[in-house]
């Protein structure tokens, strides 16, 4: 059976960035480019496969993977995929109520009872419906949010922050998708990888209209870009570890066996609206959970790992959770007229 194409990328204090191929228990180092976005575009603008160019570029060079991995070298883990030239010209977002588990959540977070059908609720029923159109049509639109720019994407092991006008941070298990878009508008599929989708669901459950603030937060991706990934039927595992003992554990599930929408539907209604599809634009799309511990009852603490591990997409992404110490203040606007 064919091994998927497993990127990290990389960074070191003196040497920069560096993209490398995942050869367990190794990272083997590409001499060119430095991130996976220019080795995409350079694939788009050449004509020539992604895999191509990785074995063109490919390095004697050898980094031991778990070192790397467990922080225990100069070499650090950045984020799977990213725009380091303009990190602005990265959208993060993503897709809600596509999973049948996250949607009883979220009735289950506004009612207390199952018997009340939500709007949430109303809207999965939707995509069971119509999101999974006949090929060459147009399915039902699904829910969809904004999270920031580039900026708010975190790497392996970074701290997931809680700001200070926040009312608490929980973990969110998903798979990413990272897209890039051509000189001439083409959107292209670069690949998959594990994601955690950071987000304030204390803010959320005091009205469902707060969902588009409560996430509004940083995220992590990664470690791994996984090039030719299938998304049919996708197993994994979320926990939380709190002072070296695990807390909460559960098996989730994604692929579009589990989702009401199909990828492709998806990927239409994100990418329908012409200012997505800005020439060398970039996106990290995240396409929805069936499982985290708020739902459970548990509420996180500063220091809490979480921890999240998808069967064929490379090594678990965990990342530490930072409540911010800080008191919410005021931020003074000014006028650019003369006073």
């Amino acid at each position: 059976m064919k091994e998927n194409i497993r990127l990290v990328q990389l960074s070191h204090p003196t040497e920069g960035r560096k993209i490398a191929l995942v050869e367990e228990p190794d990272l083997r180092l590409l001499i060119s480019p430095v991130s996976i976005y220019d080795l995409a575009l350079e694939a788009i603008h050449s004509s020539t496969g992604i895999d191509l160019l990785i074995k063109k570029y490919l390095s004697d060079n050898r980094l031991n993977y778990s070192s790397v991995y467990d922080g225990a070298s100069d070499w650090s883990l950045l984020p799977s995929f990213d725009c380091p030239q303009n990190p602005f010209a990265c959208l993060v977002s993503g897709t809600g109520l596509t999973h049948k588990n996250s949607a009883l959540n979220r009735q289950m977070m506004h009612t207390g009872a199952e018997s009340a059908l939500t709007d949430s609720m109303k809207m999965y029923q939707w995509g069971l419906e119509g999101g999974r159109p006949p090929s060459g049509s147009i399915g039902t639109q699904p829910e969809w949010f904004y999270k920031g720019t580039g900026h708010f994407l975190k790497a392996h092991r970074s701290p997931l922050v809680v700001p200070s006008f926040g009312n608490d941070g929980g973990e969110e298990p998903e798979i990413a998708v990272a897209y890039v878009t051509g000189k001439s508008g083409q959107v292209y599929r670069v690949g998959f990888t594990t994601g955690n989708e950071f987000s304030d669901h204390v803010m959320e459950k005091k009205n469902y209209l707060y969902l588009a603030p409560s996430k509004l937060r940083n995220c992590a991706i990664g470690p791994e870009l996984v090039i030719d990934a299938s998304f049919d039927n996708v197993e994994g595992t979320v926990s939380v570890v709190r002072g070296g003992k695990t807390l909460w554990s559960a098996s989730v599930h994604t692929g579009e066996q589990h989702m009401a929408h199909s990828l492709e539907n998806l990927e239409y209604h994100h990418l329908k609206y012409p200012h997505h599809r800005e020439p060398l634009q970039a996106h990290v799309h995240f396409l929805g959970a069936d499982a985290f511990s708020f739902g459970a009852g548990l509420q996180l603490q500063d220091g809490d790992e979480m921890m999240v591990h998808w069967e064929g997409f490379g090594r678990a992404l965990i990342n530490p959770i930072s409540i911010s110490a800080k008191t919410e203040e005021l931020i003074e606007i000014k006028s650019i007229s003369t006073p």
